[in-house]
C-alpha cells in the first residue's frame, strides 16, 4: 500500500494505516460539498412551483421520478471510478467533475432559468443534470474513509469530523438562508432562490479545496488494489453477487434506506416551515435552538466516537438508536400536550417551555449525532468485509450497490411530503410561515417529523440484530486482508 510506518498502528494483532489528523479535518470538509447542496436542494419543490409553474402535487410526482434515476446512475459509478486512473488521481477528479455539473445544474435550477417561462421538461432536465453531477461526486466521497484508514480507533474519529461539518453546515446556512436573507427578500421568490444557490456555491467551493487537498497523498493506483493479484473486468452480474451474498451489506441498507426516507421526509423545507414557522409560530427560532445545540451534540459526536472504539461500530448504532427513539417519544409528548392546551406558539414567548424545548432538542441532536457516528464508520466496515470476501472494485461496487436500493426505497420522500400536505389543503400552494395552525397541520407535521423516524429506528435495530458484522469479527477480517493482500503481492 505504500503507507509511511509512521501513520501504521499495531492493535489486536493487525497493523493497521492511519491518515494523519490535518487530512482527517480537510477530507471531512467534503460535508460543505455534500450538505451544501443537500441544504440548497431540499428547496427544489419551491424552485418548481416558483420559478418553472409546477403544481404542489406535480412536483412531488417529478422529485420521486429524478430520485429512481438518482438511484440507477449509482451502482454505474463503480464502472466509471474502475476507468478513471490520471496523473491527477482518480477520485480528486471524480470530486471536482461532480462539483462542476451540480453547479451548473443548480445556477440553471434556482437562478438563470427560473422565471423565464420554462416549464416541467426543463426543470426535469436541469435535476437530472443536477443527480449526475451529485452521483460522482457523493459516490466518490463515500469511499475516502475506507481509503484513508482501517484503524478501528480511527475509524469514528474519522466519522466524527465529518459529522461535525454534516451538522455545522447545513445549520449554518439555514442561519443564513432564513435569519438573514429570508426578511431581505421577503419570503420564498426569485430573488431569494437564486441568493441561496450562490452561497451555497461559495461554501462548497472551500469544502472541495479542502477535500482535493486532504486526500492527495491516498490517491495513487496502489491504493486502489484488491486482495487477489488477477485483475477481472467488473460486470454487473458482480454487483448482484455482492448484494445477494454480503449479510452485513444487507442489514446496512435496510438500517440506512429506512433511516433515510424519515430523515428525507422530516428535512423537507414544507416541514420544517410547518414545524417551525406555523406551529411553533416563529421560523428564525427553530433554526437559533438548531444552533445552540451545535456544541453539545458535538461532543455526543465525541462520545459516540470514544464508545464505537471501545464497543465496536454495530453496538454502538444499537445503543443510540434506542436512545434516539426514547427522546422522540419525548419530544412528540411535549408538543401533544401543549397542542392539547392550545398553546404550541408559546414555547418562543415562556421560558420554562423554552427550557424544555432546548434540552429535547439538544438530546435528539446529540443521540442522532452518536447513531450517524457509528453509521460513518460501519459502511467502512462493511467495505472491508467485501474486501476480505474478494470482491472486485470494493469501494465503489459496495457503496453503488447500498446507494442504489437506499435510494429507490427513500426515492418516495419528496412525493409523501407533498401529498400529505396536500391532504390538509395544500394542493396548488405551499406551507408559508404565516398560515393557519390547524390540527391537520399540527398531526400531519407530528407524524412526518417524528413518527418516520422512529418507525425508521425500529428496522435499525431488526437489521443490526441480524448483522454479525460486531468488533471482535472485524478484527478477524482485517487479519484475513492483510494476508490475503500479502500473498497477492508475491503473485506479481
Amino acid at each position: 500500500m505504500g503507507e509511511n510506518k509512521s501513520n501504521q498502528s499495531a492493535i489486536d494483532g493487525v497493523q493497521y494505516r492511519r491518515a494523519k489528523l490535518w487530512q482527517i479535518i480537510m477530507v471531512a470538509a467534503s460535508g460543505f460539498v455534500g450538505m451544501g447542496f443537500y441544504s440548497l436542494i431540499g428547496m427544489a419543490s419551491y424552485a418548481a412551483s416558483i420559478g418553472f409553474g409546477i403544481a404542489t402535487v406535480a412536483v412531488g410526482g417529478i422529485l420521486t421520478f429524478t430520485r429512481i434515476f438518482d438511484a440507477i446512475t449509482d451502482p454505474l459509478l463503480a464502472f466509471v471510478y474502475d476507468k478513471v486512473n490520471t496523473r491527477f488521481g482518480k477520485v480528486r477528479v471524480l470530486l471536482v467533475s461532480g462539483w462542476l455539473v451540480m453547479v451548473l445544474a443548480t445556477l440553471l435550477m434556482f437562478n438563470w432559468a427560473a422565471g423565464k417561462g420554462h416549464g416541467v421538461v426543463a426543470f426535469v432536465l436541469l435535476y437530472v443534470i443536477y443527480i449526475i453531477g451529485y452521483t460522482l461526486y457523493n459516490m466518490t466521497g463515500q469511499t475516502l474513509y475506507a481509503l484513508m484508514t482501517n484503524d478501528p480507533k480511527q475509524r469514528p474519529m474519522v466519522g466524527v469530523w465529518s459529522t461535525i461539518f454534516n451538522y455545522v453546515v447545513p445549520i449554518t446556512l439555514s442561519m443564513i438562508f432564513y435569519v438573514v436573507l429570508m426578511p431581505k427578500y421577503g419570503g420564498f421568490n426569485l430573488g431569494f432562490l437564486a441568493s441561496v444557490c450562490w452561497v451555497t456555491i461559495a461554501v462548497s467551493a472551500i469544502g472541495l479545496i479542502c477535500t482535493c487537498a486532504g486526500i492527495s497523498e491516498y490517491d495513487k493506483p496502489e491504493n486502489f488494489v484488491g486482495t487477489t493479484a488477477k485483475k477481472e473486468k467488473l460486470k454487473i452480474k458482480d454487483m448482484m453477487e455482492v448484494l445477494k451474498n454480503n449479510r452485513p451489506l444487507q442489514c446496512y441498507i435496510a438500517s440506512g434506506a429506512s433511516d433515510k426516507i424519515a430523515q428525507q421526509v422530516a428535512s423537507q423545507t414544507i416541514i420544517t416551515t410547518m414545524l417551525g414557522g406555523i406551529i411553533i409560530g416563529d421560523m428564525a427560532i427553530n433554526t437559533t435552538m438548531t444552533t445552540v445545540s451545535i456544541i453539545p451534540s458535538i461532543l455526543f459526536a465525541v462520545v459516540g466516537a470514544k464508545y464505537a472504539g471501545k464497543h465496536g461500530n454495530k453496538k454502538t448504532i444499537v445503543t443510540w438508536t434506542y436512545m434516539c427513539i426514547y427522546v422522540t417519544c419525548a419530544t412528540i409528548l411535549f408538543f401533544v400536550f401543549l397542542h392539547m392546551g392550545g398553546n404550541t406558539r408559546n414555547i418562543s414567548a415562556s421560558m420554562p417551555l423554552m427550557a424544555i424545548y432546548v434540552i429535547l432538542t439538544l438530546a435528539l441532536n446529540g443521540t442522532k449525532m452518536c447513531v450517524t457516528t457509528g453509521n460513518n464508520a460501519f459502511m467502512a466496515d462493511v467495505i472491508d468485509y467485501e474486501l476480505d470476501r474478494g470482491g472486485k472494485y470494493v469501494p465503489a461496487v459496495v457503496s453503488g450497490v447500498y446507494s442504489l436500493i437506499d435510494k429507490l426505497v427513500s426515492s418516495v420522500s419528496a412525493l409523501i411530503a407533498t401529498s400529505a400536505v396536500a391532504l390538509i389543503g395544500y394542493r396548488e400552494t405551499m406551507p408559508q410561515p404565516t398560515d393557519e395552525l390547524t390540527g391537520g397541520v399540527f398531526w400531519m407535521t407530528m407524524v412526518l417529523m417524528y413518527g418516520l423516524p422512529i418507525l425508521g429506528w425500529v428496522v435499525t435495530l431488526i437489521a443490526m440484530r441480524l448483522c454479525s458484522l460486531s468488533k471482535e469479527e472485524m478484527v478477524e477480517v482485517q487479519k484475513r486482508i492483510a494476508d490475503k493482500k500479502a500473498a497477492a503481492q508475491q503473485q506479481i
